[in-house]
């Protein structure tokens, strides 16, 4: 009872975000980042792979506004990606994934002490649930490709990216929350 209370507060915080101008205006400065990363700086590894930095500006946005935050904005972006760069047939369950990654991150992230350790664990959840489990399951529902065929290669690309992401969101996220809270975007965490 007590953890359901805690949660109902979380998101209920978080959907007081939107209320404020300045965390739309950062969500629109976010998303366009979003979108030329993702046009210039991802690269494919095969048919089912993709290494990239156009993560890092949703996980700002879960980091600094919350799951109800993340959530909306992990979805709008996923849309918005593939209305400017089709990258094979549209697909709802990439969209989910984008959804439930923002919930993740931004439980985990939200209001929290930024360290390495929290966001191994934020990164680590995402890359099981969302990365392995899901994702391997709608390629494999897209292109008719075996589930367990699929998931070893991404098992290996995901522990092999988990430390790699850990460092890069911990880095961006602890430079960003500073500045944000100097530019007094959002209060500084404790």
């Amino acid at each position: 009872m007590k953890k359901t209370k805690a949660i109902k507060e979380l998101i209920q915080s978080s959907m007081r975000e939107f209320a404020s101008t300045r965390t739309l205006a950062l969500c629109g400065i976010m998303g366009a980042l979003s979108l030329v990363l993702g046009m210039v700086a991802t690269i494919s590894v095969g048919p089912y792979i993709k290494i990239g930095f156009s993560g890092l500006p949703n996980r700002i946005v879960e980091c600094l506004f919350g799951p109800a935050v993340g959530c909306i904005f992990g979805g709008t972006m996923d849309l918005l990606k593939f209305v400017a760069k089709p990258d094979g047939p549209f697909f709802f369950g990439f969209t989910f994934n984008a959804m439930l990654a923002g919930v993740l991150y931004g439980s985990i992230l939200y209001r929290k002490p930024l360290t390495v350790r929290r966001i191994f664990a934020a990164e680590l959840v995402v890359k099981i649930l969302v990365n392995c489990c899901f994702n391997t399951l709608w390629i494999s529902m897209l292109y008719g490709k075996g589930f367990f065929v699929l998931l070893p290669v991404r098992l290996i690309k995901n522990a092999v990216m988990l430390p790699v992401d850990t460092a890069i969101v911990f880095f961006t996220l602890t430079f960003v929350t500073k500045l944000a809270a100097q530019l007094s975007f959002v209060k500084q965490k404790p």
